[in-house]
């Protein structure tokens, strides 16, 4: 191989790592903010979930308190 084609392959081999640099960087920034995206999500479903707990069963009448169906 001459001179000249080192060169070359070595200016290609070049950026292709800068390009691939640039592509692991935007995929980490991706996966970091979808990071928090799954935790604001895991919080609201905490939060939900202790709503949904705090919630009484009293708006419930037991059967004894149910009027019965009207009859036609």
């Amino acid at each position: 191989m001459s001179q000249n084609d080192l060169e070359t392959r070595l200016d290609e081999l070049e950026t292709r790592l800068a390009f691939q640099d640039d592509v692991i960087n935007t995929l980490s920034e991706q996966v970091a903010k979808q990071e928090m995206d799954i935790r604001e999500l895991w919080e609201a479903k905490r939060l939900l979930h202790k709503q949904l707990k705090g919630v009484s069963p009293c708006n419930i009448k037991s059967e004894q308190e149910e009027t019965p169906p009207p009859h036609y």
